[in-house]
């Protein structure tokens, strides 16, 4: 049994066929798999689009919390010097002045005290006096 070349070109069609309906078959799982993948990459790709756009507003929202803490920054340090060059110097100036105005109150106290004493026997006096003077008039 000799093949012609018709044979053997129906026989390579034939085969051709099978073989395509062998590979379509086969490779479909394949391509779907390909298809869901390329699907999984968009939607990647659309994720880190949206990233981007955070990491840019991250982004500004850090410099502008950069520019409020220097901002801050100033106000501190011009709170420091204002507490060391002013108040500080205005509690040693006060300091200094009520130590000897203290001392001076510490010695006065017992001549005070005698004062008030003496006051009040002229009270007392004068009481009298305004008496007798009465009883006299």
């Amino acid at each position: 049994m000799t093949l012609t070349n018709e044979d053997l070109l129906a026989i390579s069609k034939l085969l051709d066929v099978k073989l395509d309906t062998k590979f379509q078959t086969e490779l479909q799982p394949i391509k779907d798999e390909i298809r869901d993948l390329k699907v999984e990459i968009n939607t990647v790709k659309t994720d880190i689009g949206s990233l981007k756009t955070d990491v840019g507003s991250l982004k500004a929202d850090v410099n502008t919390l950069k520019s409020e803490m220097e901002s801050v920054k100033a106000s501190i340090h011009a709170i420091n010097l204002h507490l060391e060059n002013v108040t500080d110097r205005n509690i040693q100036l006060l300091a200094e002045n009520y130590v000897p105005a203290a001392k001076k109150y510490e010695k006065a106290v017992p001549e005070i005290q005698a004062m008030q004493a003496d006051i009040e026997i002229m009270k007392k006096v004068i009481a009298e006096h305004s008496e007798k003077l009465q009883r006299l008039a």
